[in-house]
């Protein structure tokens, strides 16, 4: 057995090999973070109950929907540049370091001015928010994990990321057993971001690199922003579209219901490591490919969406026959309501594994405001059908609202811009699971 993986292993190209090696590192970090923040997160949720519970989810995603600002949507963008051009890699790192550091110190001081517009008289949610928002500084150093992706060495983000992981699910606990208040979870949400970013920079020294060689460029920072301010916006529109519906729940309903929705989100966005772990990965693949050939490029942009769809329709099927008794086992009769909501909610998956790929696809075409195009009028979607929705279905309204959204966003949108119709054939396709068809066919004859 062992000769014979050897031998496949041998047959392996280098290029292969070192996706197949970087994406287990990814899947083995997720499946662990799975794993442990699932019991911990549970815990959490039974320790808080839906109010206390809602209120958490409140503040956390009203600070994401303002996160791309601290992100700028350099990710892609970075690790294309650094493939691109690996001489100029200090200053790749140094500028979008800088720039990320700059986004940070916006995105705090937008969410403490926009959460106290928003509820003025409460200050328990307006202290978690500002604790939260505090954590987006730290995020200037996944800089680091843009250069370990770039070379399909994300092994060292695993280590880096795992110890303050592990660290902070250790906190966690240790609040639950003291009996802490809610906004000591706040804390320990920006102190993993902390120890994350040490993590990072002792990992990139270790491996011979100094950051102090980094050096920021203020022409190569505005070709940066130029490359990526539709990313940016898109970014934004997207966290609205994904959080708009805690924070309108919130607001029309109160902060119990979003406990209960937040549940089932936290159930049906569980898995979502697999699509982004792979698609990340895969990443490097696709543009090497985009320089060898269009057939080879084409060819490997539609292996990787028929294996998101098929990975998707795997989890989405199961989860809709047993999702009562999921929530009821895992958060307790309190969440029962979680149910019906997770049998919904579940779909989005299908649609946000598909728009990993697509995304992947127009950062390479540089098909940049169609994304913004079609994530804008997705979120529009999103509020609009959240409006109406919630007044008479509560949480089960958001989640159609959500995946409306995200079938318009992520697939939908495709078919009416010219150059995007064709990424929109091949996602048809997937999502018909017409090349697993295929495949199954060939077997038989």
């Amino acid at each position: 057995m062992f000769k014979n993986l050897s031998n496949i292993s041998s047959k392996l190209s280098p290029n292969l090999y070192k996706f197949i090696g970087n994406t287990a590192w990814l899947l083995a970090d997720k499946v662990l973070r799975m794993g442990v923040g699932l019991f911990v997160g549970l815990w959490v949720a039974r320790y808080l109950g839906p109010e206390k519970f809602g209120i958490y989810n409140y503040a956390i995603a009203f600070v994401s929907m303002l996160t791309p600002l601290s992100t700028l949507g350099l990710d892609q963008i970075v690790i294309r540049n650094i493939i691109r051009d690996p001489q100029e890699r200090n200053q790749v790192l140094g500028t979008a370091f800088i720039l990320k550091f700059i986004g940070g110190l916006v995105t705090l001081t937008l969410t403490i001015c926009g959460i106290g517009l928003l509820r003025p008289g409460d200050i328990s949610i307006r202290s978690l928010v500002g604790i939260i928002a505090i954590g987006t500084l730290f995020q200037a150093f996944d800089t680091i994990d843009f250069f370990f992706q770039s070379q399909q060495q994300s092994k060292y983000t695993v280590f880096a990321r795992g110890i303050a992981f592990a660290l902070s699910s250790l906190g966690k606990i240790v609040l639950i057993q003291i009996q802490a208040p809610l906004i000591m979870f706040a804390g320990i949400w920006s102190v993993e971001l902390a120890f994350g970013a040490v993590g990072l920079v002792f990992a990139y020294h270790l491996q011979g690199h100094i950051i102090k060689n980094w050096r920021y460029n203020f022409n190569y920072a505005k070709n940066l922003l130029q490359d990526s301010w539709t990313l940016i916006f898109s970014s934004i529109v997207i966290m609205i579209y994904m959080r708009i519906d805690q924070i309108m729940l919130g607001q029309m309903i109160g902060d119990q219901e979003v406990g209960i929705y937040s549940a089932a989100v936290k159930i049906s966005e569980l898995w979502y490591f697999v699509p982004i772990s792979i698609a990340n990965s895969a990443f490097p693949a696709i543009l090497e490919a985009k320089k060898t050939s269009e057939k080879l490029y084409y060819q490997r942009l539609e292996k990787l969406l028929g294996l998101m769809a098929l990975l998707s329709y795997a989890v989405a099927l199961p989860i809709c026959l047993i999702s009562k008794d999921i929530v009821t086992l895992l958060y307790g009769q309190g969440y029962e309501e979680a149910g019906l909501i997770l049998t919904t909610h579940i779909w989005t998956g299908v649609f946000v594994s598909s728009g990993l790929v697509r995304s992947l696809w127009t950062t390479t075409e540089g098909f940049m405001k169609f994304a913004l195009a079609s994530t804008t009028i997705g979120a529009f979607i999103n509020i609009v059908l959240n409006y109406f929705l919630i007044k008479t279905y509560h949480g089960l309204g958001a989640a159609i609202a959500t995946v409306i959204a995200q079938f318009f966003a992520s697939y939908a949108s495709n078919l009416f811009f010219p150059p995007t119709r064709k990424i929109f054939i091949y996602q048809t396709k997937s999502l018909l699971l017409l090349p697993f068809l295929k495949v199954i066919q060939k077997k038989f004859n």
